[in-house]
């Protein structure tokens, strides 16, 4: 009796082992998974850079846009002074 509990018990043992989960897959999965998470964080943290860097530039870009707008006003006054001294040079 003694002899058939312990068969009993090794086949059930075997069929666990047989038809179980395999760990080393599990653990992998695992892994994978989690190396796959780190370079997603990584690729969002360097995507937010990138959008701060675009941030700054256009920053810039929008005072250099500034800053030619205003030379042009200045380099038209200066024209519009110079047309104005010759017209009355010329008529005097």
């Amino acid at each position: 009796m003694k002899t058939m509990a312990y068969l009993l018990a090794g086949a059930a043992l075997f069929v666990v082992t047989a038809c179980g989960p395999d760990m080393r897959v599990i653990n992998n999965a695992s892994e994978k998974a989690e190396a796959d998470a780190t370079q997603a964080e990584a690729a969002a943290n360097s995507a937010e850079a990138s959008a701060t860097q675009a941030d700054a530039a256009a920053n810039q870009a929008n005072q250099a846009a500034s800053g030619a707008e205003d030379a042009v006003r200045r380099a038209n006054d200066a024209v519009s002074r110079l047309e104005a001294y010759f017209a009355s040079s010329v008529t005097k």
